[in-house]
């Protein structure tokens, strides 16, 4: 399902490619995969990433995804913290993936939301309605959260909630939803939070084995390579 491609792509960090490829994903988004409405309150985010500075879009999303622990992308992140079921999780999605034809050759976790949306792309629009609903529940906190930022990242976010059908009624939805947001400019205590996380999830992957994580764990490179699945036992290119 290219809806969920096109929603992994406006989710990822802006570059040079993502700014080309706008035109390509409004084309997506008309084909009426998502409500009209849906669709409308995204193009902002489409004019924005289309038409703007480069750096500043950049410095956005970093201030947003990176700076805010309450507006991870990495999913278990807000669910499981840094415990050990965290982990357990990842495992769990990462056999999914492998079970669906795919490797996860990119820096990013398992649980990273563009990598999830991507996968979804390859899956039937059921089986990923069923999957995303799983997460549900975090979506509908994330996309609350974005709107009390006023960012239009929250079109995103309550887009891919419309299309798990989560109920905010639910009590899962409702202890997310009380969470109070973090924030961004208090970089001393959010680098002391991220510090103690990188360190206590270092251990326990260690403690359940470095294969079972391997090629997931967050590369130190920054990000020079593109988030994408690869196919399982793809044959060789040939000359």
């Amino acid at each position: 399902m290219k809806i969920f491609k096109a929603l992994s792509a406006l989710l990822t960090y802006p570059t040079a490619e993502l700014q080309e490829a706008i035109p390509d994903i409004r084309a997506v988004l008309a084909e009426g995969l998502l409500p009209p409405s849906s669709a409308q309150a995204l193009e902002p985010l489409l004019g924005s990433l289309e038409t703007q500075n480069l750096y500043d879009l950049q410095e956005r999303y970093v201030l947003l995804f990176d700076r805010s622990r309450s507006l991870s992308l990495n999913l278990f992140e807000h669910v499981h913290g840094e415990s050990r079921d965290r982990g357990s999780a990842m495992v769990d999605l990462l056999e999914t993936y492998r079970a669906g034809g795919f490797d996860l050759a990119a820096p990013e976790l398992p649980d990273h939301l563009p990598v999830l949306l991507e996968f979804l792309s390859t899956q039937s629009m059921d089986d990923a309605r069923e999957i995303l609903t799983d997460a549900g529940e975090i979506l509908l906190a994330l996309a609350e959260r974005l709107a009390r930022r006023e960012t239009p990242y929250a079109a995103v976010l309550q887009a891919l909630a419309g299309l798990a059908r989560v109920d905010p009624t639910t009590e899962e939805a409702r202890v997310l939803l009380s969470q109070p947001d973090d924030n961004p400019e208090d970089l001393a205590a959010l680098d002391a939070v991220w510090e103690e996380a990188q360190v206590t999830f270092g251990l326990e992957a260690q403690s359940m084995g470095s294969e079972a994580l391997s090629g997931c764990m967050p590369s130190t490179s920054g990000r020079e390579f593109p988030i994408r699945l690869e196919r399982r036992n793809a044959p060789a290119t040939q000359k």
